[in-house]
């Protein structure tokens, strides 16, 4: 038992540090060489990064996510795969990448949506259960365009599907624990929600970006 703690407490702790680093310093820092954090909030740093980066720029700021998304879980693999639980691993570390999305230790446990580091934590558990929660998280928010809508829909189907699909108790149990830590995240969300104040996603043009100039 104590050589599973030895793997499970590097694993959780290196997993919950890289959910806690926000993917647009990081971006800033080593791709787009600009703070992006100056563009604005919401559907205006949206807008102020579309007309900067376009189609392109989105693809690029993804591609930080993932990698940084990624490193917990296959080292997660890594370490757990030495006792025969490489899926265990990564179960386990998307469960705590994401709870360090949520509440990340550096911006005084404010955190984002987690929909993308959720994803790779459905994915984590099965194919099906990673593919279902990501269309249903994409469709939700692209058609609503709500973040916090898409990402709720996601939690759902995640949860879902993981009944349907997963058998193994260990990795159920890691995946109701993830989904329940997006759904119980997005209450304020939901509450705004009923009251019509939650921000939308908006890609128009904002010229309050040359206020800054």
């Amino acid at each position: 038992m104590s050589v599973y703690w030895l793997l499970l407490l590097p694993t959780a702790i290196i997993a919950y540090l890289f959910g806690s680093m926000d993917t647009m310093v990081l971006a800033s820092n080593f791709v787009f060489h600009r703070n992006l954090l100056r563009l604005g909030d919401h559907s205006r740093w949206l807008s102020n990064f579309y007309r900067l980066y376009g189609v392109p720029g989105f693809f690029k700021l993804l591609a930080v996510e993932l990698v940084k998304d990624l490193v917990p879980v296959l080292l997660g693999s890594l370490l757990l795969g030495i006792r025969g639980h490489a899926d265990a691993g990564r179960a386990f570390a998307g469960f705590v990448l994401v709870l360090g999305r949520l509440w990340p230790v550096f911006y005084g446990f404010h955190g984002s949506h987690a929909t993308l580091a959720m994803v790779v934590a459905a994915f984590c558990v099965g194919t099906s259960v990673g593919a279902a929660a990501l269309i249903v998280a994409a469709a939700v928010a692209g058609l609503t365009r709500y973040l916090s809508l898409g990402a709720i829909g996601g939690a759902v189907v995640y949860a879902m599907v993981t009944v349907l699909a997963v058998e193994d108790s260990l990795l159920l149990r890691l995946a109701l624990m993830t989904a329940g830590l997006v759904l119980l995240r997005h209450i304020p969300a939901v509450i705004r929600l009923f009251q019509k104040t939650e921000p939308r996603l908006s890609l128009k043009e904002d010229i309050t970006y040359k206020l800054d100039e």
